[in-house]
């Protein structure tokens, strides 16, 4: 209860000019005033008006301020409602109450602020019925609300008013911010009526409280309601006096911590707002919705209980509030439902990627399976393959075709363990680590979850993340993940992990061996230009605002720019290139110049400056020079082996920035040369008279690998004995001392390599026939293949008897 100085001063001092009604005839003959059916209407945002009480308002608004005046030059007699919402600073009548007081103006000051001061003083209560005016204030038609009364004679309701004049003599006795004045006035009041609505009014509720209070028409009912408000009122009192007469007694630090804590709930609870008890409630009620294990419910439980004895101004009560509710956030069982239809899956892999036969039908094997066994451990793919074949946004596809959450993680540059298992929560500032992180975030524990690149992740002095993975993606052992942070396992085992990497070699080998490892090949440029066409156009055009009239490109002036423009086995430089087209366009269409919509290769030219030549097959008119195919990381690409001799010692050299496999190779053609100089009609003599030198041109790119071994054997031996290559011819494959030619890897990027630069015939180990099988027979139409198994079937196919026009005579 707060009772305010200048309705305490009314009541006790005679001498003061207002005067409230103290008796019930004085009362009456108040009310008996005539009051206008219509009535300006004030709003007040803090404060709730009784009929008969007192109280001074402060006006600052230019509309209240406005109706003060007019009303007080007039009958004085103003309606006064509260605000539903306190913040609203210019309310509609939808934001007032509907039921008021109206009230007198008993005295009006200017204050030096600018604001204006008034004393009201409550006559009776009203409803309005009809807003007549909202500017420059609300003006409404009203109808009186008469207070029932029950009899004096009524021994339960003047035993009601009793209890209430007691309840508030008691709450003034022990309440040490009200004055001693204030037992005076409450005794002084005669009218039981108009000590209910003293009580009402000054007690520490809401507005919306004491709304409720004024809107209960019968005196009984509202001094009982009244009642309960100052018993609560009185219980807290009694308990804060209760508490401060503890901690006076040797008050060590503990105690006074205690003390400001249990103050300090008091004040949050005035100002509405939440206390730990009421926190730690909370998270309890949640908690039982949660589906967890009855271990991971002992231990929140358990947690839950240290946080109920940790000071709130503690730093360790912040740490554990945080761990509570980043437990109870985490999708414990909560897992979204799979959609089995594996023809719309199919659909939707269709219309997202162009090719890639072989990750759709893995993806709808897995589909099928799951569908049939209803239930089962969740395989971790890794897709591995060049920059730009939709490695990535594949895992989008698979997420909406499954139904599940989709979740991205960058492993690019990660170096520290515990971005991955989270700190241990003793630390400030720990937090979990990201997979948790992403599991909470996605709000279901079985997401389709994308590791990109993990062939990326480094070691610092902080950990290997690398090793952290390991219990990641083992469905052996994921079922019971453990973060640092949570500090207990966690299922992973529904969740369907994709991991992207680049360089399989990149990987270490425990985390490749727990993966199903499925190569992304490059696109064909048939590929190219259907992605092109059908995905990469139409995105970019809606990306610059323009229509698809705006723009034609035909397919094969895409297959122009393929070739010309772009060197990759993705179709990410290829989508820049396409934009720049677009952007040029865009520009000239605002600055409303005119311009050609059917694009030309001259055209594109124009836009795009001069392109790359093509790979093509140069001559074989020169001995010692072979077409070999290498495997980059952008995709297949031809290279050409040369050696020459020249007078010497017979010293070999090797140029072309290789490394240590590739020149390996080198040593080993010459060598199994000299081993049989006689089968290949070689003299003796040369090899101690003439210097080798081998080269490999384009010196600034880096190349390795022993898939040139058989190339660098054909030319050499065409050096050595000036004969001609075989024309429009290309190999690729790994040699050993023995002569036997050993398979390589990527044969589809080389293959593709060969028919780009117009290659004819290509020499392959007999293992990489099963290769060529999995190749569509269009993308290898017009090739012709040669299978050998040793070196000198290479020879008898590669070189012609036919020697180079000028030959040298060894």
């Amino acid at each position: 209860m707060k009772i305010d100085n200048l309705s305490l001063d009314h009541i006790i001092n005679e001498d003061v000019e207002l005067i409230p009604l103290m008796s019930e005839e004085e009362e009456k003959k108040y009310k008996k005033q005539p009051i206008p059916e219509v009535l300006p209407i004030l709003s007040l945002k803090n404060t709730v008006l009784f009929p008969g009480v007192v109280v001074p308002i402060t006006a600052g608004r230019n509309q209240s301020i406005k109706l003060l005046e007019d009303a007080y030059k007039a009958d004085k007699i103003i309606g006064v409602v509260s605000q539903k919402n306190t913040k609203l600073d210019v309310p509609l009548p939808t934001d007032i109450y509907e039921i008021g007081t109206v009230a007198r103006i008993l005295k009006m000051l200017k204050m030096p602020d600018g604001n204006t001061t008034v004393i009201l003083q409550g006559i009776k209560r009203f409803e309005w019925i009809e807003m007549l005016q909202t500017e420059p204030y609300f003006k409404a038609t009203i109808k009186v609300i008469e207070d029932k009364k029950p009899s004096n004679k009524n021994k339960e309701y003047q035993a009601v008013i009793d209890s209430v004049k007691d309840m508030a003599l008691r709450i003034v006795d022990i309440n040490p911010a009200l004055p001693s004045e204030a037992s005076m006035a409450i005794n002084s009041i005669e009218s039981p009526s108009f000590l209910v609505n003293f009580v009402s009014s000054n007690l520490n509720l809401t507005i919306s409280e004491k709304q409720s209070l004024l809107e209960i028409t019968n005196l009984k009912d509202r001094a009982t309601a009244a009642m309960k408000f100052m018993g609560l009122e009185l219980q807290k009192l009694e308990l804060k006096n209760d508490i401060q007469s503890k901690v006076r007694v040797d008050m060590d630090q503990q105690q006074r911590e205690y003390f400001l804590h249990q103050q300090m709930k008091t004040i949050q609870e005035e100002l509405g707002g939440v206390s730990s008890e009421a926190e730690i409630e909370s998270m309890r009620e949640r908690a039982k919705t949660k589906a967890w294990s009855e271990e991971t419910k002992i231990q929140f439980e358990k947690e839950l209980n240290r946080m109920l004895r940790l000071n709130p101004q503690m730093p360790e009560h912040s740490i554990q509030r945080n761990y509570l509710e980043f437990m109870l956030d985490l999708p414990w069982n909560e897992v979204t439902k799979d959609d089995f239809d594996l023809k719309k899956a199919q659909k939707i892999l269709d219309r997202d990627h162009f090719g890639l036969e072989d990750i759709k039908e893995r993806i709808i094997e897995y589909l099928a399976v799951l569908k049939l066994k209803g239930d089962m451990k969740s395989p971790i793919i890794c897709l591995y393959g060049p920059p730009g074949v939709g490695k990535t946004s594949l895992g989008k596809s698979v997420a909406e075709s499954l139904g599940r959450k989709y979740i991205r993680m960058s492993l690019g540059g990660l170096h520290d363990e515990s971005e991955v298992r989270g700190h241990r929560k003793t630390y400030i500032g720990a937090m979990p680590g990201r997979i948790l992180q992403s599991i909470k975030k996605a709000g279901s524990s079985n997401p389709v979850f994308i590791l990109d690149e993990i062939d990326k992740m480094g070691s610092s002095a902080h950990g290997d993340p690398s090793s952290a993975m390991l219990e990641v993606l083992d469905p052996e052992q994921n079922n019971s993940f453990y973060d640092n942070y949570l500090e207990q396992g966690y299922d992973l085992s529904k969740v369907f992990f994709i991991a992207t990497a680049n360089n399989v070699a990149d990987i270490p080998m425990p985390l490749r061996d727990r993966m199903e490892m499925v190569n992304i090949a490059g696109y064909t440029i048939e590929e190219k230009v259907e992605i092109a066409f059908k995905y990469l156009l139409p995105k970019q055009l809606k990306e610059h605002g323009l229509k698809k009239d705006d723009i034609s490109i035909s397919k094969k002036d895409l297959e122009f720019l393929v070739e010309t423009y772009t060197r990759e086995s993705g179709v990410r430089n290829l989508e820049q290139q396409i934009a720049k087209v677009v952007r040029n366009t865009a520009k000239k269409i605002a600055m409303e110049e005119t311009y050609e919509k059917k694009f030309t290769p001259e055209m594109i030219r124009e836009i795009l400056g001069p392109g790359r030549n093509k790979d093509k097959y140069e001559t074989n008119e020169v001995p010692g020079v072979v077409t070999g195919l290498a495997w980059t990381r952008v995709g297949g690409d031809i290279l050409f082996i040369e050696s020459i001799l020249s007078k010497g010692k017979g010293n070999l050299t090797i140029t072309g920035n290789l490394g240590n496999v590739m020149k390996e190779s080198a040593r080993i053609a010459l060598e199994y040369i000299k081993a049989h100089a006689d089968e290949l009609q070689i003299k003796y003599e040369v090899f101690d008279n003439y210097n080798l030198h081998i080269h490999v041109p384009e010196g600034a790119t880096p190349k390795d690998g022993p898939s040139a071994g058989i190339t660098m054997l054909t030319s050499l031996v065409s050096s050595f004995t000036q004969r001609k290559v075989k024309a429009n011819l290309a190999m690729t494959g790994e040699i050993t001392l023995r002569g036997k030619v050993l398979a390589v890897g990527g044969i589809k990027e080389k293959i593709l390599a060969a028919k780009r630069a117009g290659i004819k015939e290509i020499i392959l180990s007999e293992e990489n026939r099963k290769d060529i099988e999995e190749i569509k027979a269009e993308y290898i139409k017009g090739l012709k293949f040669h299978y050998v198994t040793e070196m000198m079937d290479v020879l008898k196919i590669a070189l012609l008897k036919q020697k180079v026009k000028g030959a040298r005579v060894l």
